[in-house]
């Protein structure tokens, strides 16, 4: 591994705009935003065919070193190209998504649907070591249904054929937020394995991510990460004993704004930006009322009128 702390990879979040934001809250002379970026899901099929808007997904900025693209399929044959494709780019490594159940996916055979076939999943990454210098992970969920001996058997075979590192989001497939991250299956899976083992759900502040990094190698954080996009450099301050600065919200998402503008095209302008001020908007005390007004709006400069307008209010 090579850090304690992980952006994961969220449809229409975890991209080059996102991980600008949180490289702002560095601190001068510090390195305090994540450790590794993981992208949102890459489709294997559609980048391989070279897709009119696949550049925007793969694009590795502000630190590629730190990047790690997902990739998402259910062809073995089409991930393989995908991953050998990738591998030509600057990046940390290549993680193949096993772990998504939302319907879309898993109607197609890709994601969580790989837990079913273990020595189809172990073909996979049998054939895709060779073609990637790059480390090669997994992100899963528990699987199917609620098994941890399959579960270690699923990921033994997987670390038999070259895989590097798994990260296991401790819930089935079919229950996804509707219980708490069994955080134990992490540790327990950790002590199974020998290759490092990432820990993803439900963690709620900065001093949560620290408590749970010595549970096991490291965390990975989503939605918290969206909403609080410092969360990494308070992580990393209170490490270091220092107080982070005071973080401005109306700033802050006018940055988001901005950066949106700059790295997305304009066709992902308007999903991006209302899936980020979902989240986002929980900071506000009437944060509910907020996303009703922005999500009215057609454009970004709609969205900076309507977000400006807030804060304009409270102040006079």
């Amino acid at each position: 591994m090579t850090g304690d702390f992980l952006l994961a990879p969220l449809a229409e979040l975890t991209h080059r705009a996102l991980r600008e934001l949180i490289e702002r809250f560095n601190p001068p002379g510090r390195q305090w935003g994540a450790d590794e970026y993981f992208t949102e899901m890459i489709s294997a099929a559609a980048f391989v065919a070279a897709g009119p808007f696949e550049s925007w997904y793969v694009d590795g900025g502000p630190c590629p070193h730190k990047l790690v693209y997902q990739v998402v399929g259910s062809d073995t044959d089409t991930l393989v190209r995908a991953i050998r494709l990738l591998d030509r780019m600057e990046c940390l490594g290549i993680d193949i998504n096993m772990g998504c159940s939302a319907p879309a996916i898993t109607r197609t055979g890709a994601g969580v649907r790989w837990m079913a076939d273990i020595e189809k999943a172990a073909s996979l990454i049998r054939r895709a070591r060779p073609h990637t210098r790059r480390r090669l992970s997994v992100k899963l969920c528990v699987g199917l249904t609620d098994d941890f001996e399959y579960l270690v058997r699923f990921c033994r075979r997987l670390e038999e054929e070259g895989l590097d590192l798994v990260t296991l989001h401790p819930r089935t497939a079919r229950e996804k937020f509707k219980r708490k991250a069994r955080w134990n299956y992490v540790c327990a899976l950790k002590k199974e394995l020998g290759i490092p083992v990432a820990g993803n759900g439900d963690i709620a502040s900065a001093q949560e991510m620290l408590c749970r990094r010595d549970e096991c190698d490291a965390v990975m954080v989503g939605r918290l990460a969206v909403r609080q996009p410092w969360i990494f450099a308070e992580a990393k301050s209170i490490q270091a004993g220092e107080k982070l600065p005071a973080v401005s919200i109306e700033e802050t998402g006018l940055q988001f704004l901005e950066l949106l503008s700059r790295y997305q095209p304009p066709e992902f302008h308007m999903s991006r930006c209302r899936r980020f001020f979902g989240y986002f908007c929980d900071n506000l005390k009437w944060g509910n009322y907020i996303k009703n007004l922005l999500n009215r709006e057609t454009s970004l400069s709609g969205v900076e009128r309507a977000w400006r307008g807030h804060f304009w209010g409270e102040e006079h």
